[in-house]
């Protein structure tokens, strides 16, 4: 039994240059007919009342929408732009101020120094800046910027602030090297200026460190004469630190077990934390020593 085949039957099919033809006709005849008569005008505003002017609004309240957006992209650049504006003005003033503040900071410095130099108007001093300390927020160790060819030797006495520093310990060409009298092996002959009575300053890091005092002891003071704030300076009985130049002020003040000898702190006369400038005695204990003995025989 043969099977049965079914024939397709043909669709009909338009050429789309004719339907092209056909509703490009179309158009022009209504909008012939829209023009020249008014058939389509009440049903074609009934239609745009509920399809064209909703899409309008719609259209309307995107573009408002965008047009804020832009607006406020504009107004936020122009916050952005006056924003770094300012931010770059900050900075410039922060680096002013801190150039002022360092600035200050070493006038008084210098002012310092100048008021010890007139203290000890009869040494014959040089200046000199600090171009390296030891590991450490306190100067009891550093390096300044002259040395054997500037005439710098050894032992000479260093001045900071308004008072001694310490002394020159070694010497290179161009370089010297300065242990302060905060240094725990560091030893002052020193004297009450009131009243004359000597003691031995000793170097103490650790004081200087938690409460910014170094240690005196051995002051003969029985008729308890000394007092806190009185000033201590260089005695002459010292062997490397010239005479009379001011350490610091008496702070406290105790009596030994012994009841014989008086011991305490002194609050020195050099911030021991910021030395910058200094400056050096260009003469030493021995030679004053010995000029003054020549002096006294003649």
């Amino acid at each position: 039994m043969s099977p049965v085949i079914k024939k397709k039957r043909n669709k009909f099919t338009l050429p789309s240059k004719y339907l092209l033809l056909i509703l490009s006709g179309v158009c022009v005849a209504l909008m012939l007919v829209t023009f020249k008569t008014d058939l389509f005008e009440g049903p074609l505003r009934a239609v745009a009342g509920y399809v064209v002017v909703p899409f309008q609004k719609g259209i309307a309240s995107v573009g408002g929408y965008l047009y804020d957006r832009a607006e406020e992209m504009g107004q936020l650049k122009e916050v952005l732009a006056e924003n770094q504006a300012l931010k770059d003005q900050v900075d410039a003033l922060t680096m002013e101020n801190a150039q002022l503040q360092q600035d200050k900071y070493e006038l008084t410095s210098l002012r310092e120094l100048y008021e010890i130099d007139k203290a000890t108007s009869e040494y014959e001093k040089t200046g000199a800046r600090v171009i390296a300390s030891d590991s450490s927020n306190w100067f009891y160790s550093f390096v300044i910027d002259k040395g054997s060819d500037d005439g710098i030797q050894v032992d000479m006495n260093v001045l900071a602030g308004s008072g001694l520093a310490g002394r020159v310990v070694s010497v290179g060409p161009n370089y010297a090297r300065v242990v302060s009298i905060i240094a725990d092996n560091a030893n002052v002959y020193g004297t009450i200026l009131s009243t004359s009575e000597n003691l031995m300053v000793s170097g103490d890091l650790q004081s200087v460190m938690s409460d910014g005092v170094i240690r005196f002891e051995q002051l003969y003071d029985k008729e308890n004469k000394v007092s806190e704030g009185d000033k201590v300076v260089t005695s002459n009985i010292s062997n490397k630190y010239l005479p009379g130049i001011p350490i610091g002020f008496i702070s406290s003040i105790s009596t030994s077990y012994n009841n014989m000898t008086k011991y305490g702190y002194i609050t020195p006369a050099v911030d021991f934390q910021h030395i910058q400038e200094v400056l050096v005695i260009m003469e030493l204990k021995q030679q004053v020593t010995q000029e003054k003995h020549s002096m006294d025989k003649e």
